[in-house]
Order: C-alpha cells, then sequence, then structure tokens
C-alpha cells in the first residue's frame, strides 16, 4: 500500500501549518516529514506545499488534495479506533499540560490513581501557568481554568471552582470587615498575577482593581500572605479551604462570590479523541469536586 505513504504526513503539515508542529503531533524528526511529502509529491507527479524560509501554505492542487485525502485519513483512523476500543484493557501514552498548582495538588494525584487502575496507561504531564499549544506540542489535552479563549479546541467541563475573599483573625482584629465591594478599597488587599478581582453582583459579574505592597504569582505564598495578617486575598478554596475550616482565615463578602470559573478539559478539534484520553476525562470529571 505504498500509494498512502506521505498522506498522514502531508495532511498533518496542512493542518498545523509547518513542519515542526506535524513532526510533534505525529510524533517523528521534522526530516521525516519532509522526506515523507516530497516523495508523496513525486509519485502524483504536482507540488503540494509552497514552502519559504518563514512559512509553509498550500498549492491550489495540495488544498485540492487536502481536502478530499483528510475524510479518507479520518475514517482509517476512526477504523483504528474502533479496534482499539475493543481491548480489555486501555494502552500507550497520554500527553497532557495542567497549571502547576492546581496540577500538582488535584490532577496529579488523580493520575496516579488512573495508572493504578489502568497499568497499560503511562502518562506525561506538563506543569505550566502558561497556555501552551497543545496542538504543535503534540499533546492529547489540556486542563484549563477560567474563561477559554475562543479557538479550534474542543471543552469539557470538569467542574467549578469559586473565588474566597479572606483574612486572618489577627487582621480582623485590627480592621473591619468590609461589608461592601465599596468598603473593600479601605483595606490592604494581597495582589495576584491578576490585577483584578471578580465580584458577582446581581448576577453579573463585575471587577475590581487591586493594588498593594504584597504581589505574588503564587496562590500559596498569598495565602502564607493573609495567613500572616498583612493583608486580605481573594484565591480559589484549594489554596484557603484548610485554613477557613480550622478557623485560621475568615471569608468575607460570600453574597459576592463568583461561582462561575469553570475548570476544563480542552482538545485539538481535529483529532478524533481516542478511548484512553475519554476515559481519562472521564475519570477526572468523576473526581474533581466543585470547590465550594
Amino acid at each position: 500500500m505504498k500509494y498512502l505513504e506521505g498522506i498522514a504526513e502531508f495532511c498533518a503539515v496542512a493542518d498545523v501549518g509547518n513542519f515542526t508542529g506535524a513532526a510533534n503531533k505525529l510524533d517523528t524528526s521534522v526530516a521525516q516529514i519532509s522526506r515523507k511529502v516530497a516523495s508523496l509529491e513525486k509519485q502524483l507527479g504536482v507540488k503540494l506545499l509552497q514552502r519559504t524560509t518563514r512559512s509553509v501554505s498550500l498549492t491550489e492542487a495540495g488544498t485540492q488534495y487536502f481536502q478530499q485525502a483528510m475524510p479518507a485519513l479520518k475514517a482509517l483512523e476512526d477504523a483504528q479506533l474502533a479496534v482499539s476500543a475493543l481491548q480489555a484493557s486501555p494502552q500507550g501514552l497520554i500527553k497532557l499540560t495542567a497549571p502547576v498548582a492546581f496540577g500538582e495538588a488535584f490532577i496529579a494525584p488523580l493520575l496516579n490513581t488512573f495508572m493504578q487502575k489502568y497499568a497499560g496507561i503511562s502518562v506525561q504531564c506538563t506543569f505550566s501557568n502558561e497556555k501552551l499549544d497543545i496542538v504543535e506540542l503534540g499533546l492529547d489535552l489540556a486542563i484549563r481554568i477560567g474563561k477559554l479563549e475562543d479557538s479550534t479546541l474542543v471543552a469539557k467541563k470538569l467542574a467549578t471552582r469559586h473565588l474566597f475573599v479572606c483574612g486572618s483573625k489577627d487582621y480582623f482584629s485590627q480592621h473591619s470587615m468590609p461589608k461592601s465591594l465599596q468598603e473593600l478599597k479601605e483595606h490592604t488587599l494581597l495582589v495576584g498575577s491578576q490585577p483584578n478581582w471578580r465580584f458577582v453582583v446581581n448576577k453579573e459579574v463585575q471587577t475590581l482593581p487591586v493594588q498593594g505592597r504584597v504581589r505574588y504569582n503564587s496562590g500559596n505564598a498569598l495565602c502564607s500572605a493573609a495567613l500572616a495578617g498583612l493583608g486580605l486575598t481573594q484565591l480559589p478554596g484549594f489554596y484557603v479551604r484548610e485554613a477557613l475550616a480550622r478557623g485560621e482565615l475568615i471569608e468575607v463578602l460570600p453574597e459576592y462570590k463568583d461561582k462561575q470559573e469553570a475548570i476544563w478539559a480542552v482538545f485539538p478539534s481535529n483529532r478524533n479523541v481516542a478511548p484512553k484520553i475519554r476515559l481519562l476525562v472521564d475519570f477526572l470529571a468523576q473526581n474533581i469536586m466543585d470547590d465550594r
């Protein structure tokens, strides 16, 4: 079936828009991608890609061939996925990314439990607070929090997390508790990676610009500063839940709590979701609890 050689490589380049991204997607080298595409062009007797030092674009013949070849390639992938789904136990590597603090606290332990349950699965997880390009890096999925940017990615909601405004007993022994959002401006606020705090007033999201002498891009560091009595902080529940339960931190303005920040699993829309990926996402959705 020599006529099939190079089709997957060409479609990957056409889809991603460059040879490096295609190599990452197919887990091979750029040289192998280039060689396969060149072989396909020679076999067809036409130029499919227009290459420059800065970009790769489809020729007219390449556009037509991609439109015809991609559905056929997807049909072959569907057939392979259907066969692999018959396996009693899922197999293979899952590559994903997750935010650092949330990933270390929640995703990593769940991944460990998932691999204990499915011995044929291996996991490669990159913890990063940057929104990595999962298509170009060849990742299977990403865990993301908050409002998603418009993109070609497909998203599945896993859970919802809430933001708590709180301060320590020591802080409130010297300052009155705020009764309104306006009164927050009279308090010392601890600033995180975002310049605004979010609240919900009459079912509408409102933001409050925050400034202060403490500015950390770490939720754990902000929680520590709040416990030290340095000011008020707004943090997701997983940072402050235990301190709130112990009474070390006191929540204020709960009636304005933003309850709409979702936790998502996102996938490339141009890739059929393998059974092992669906299995992991379903497992995460069942085990990540809403942060109340």
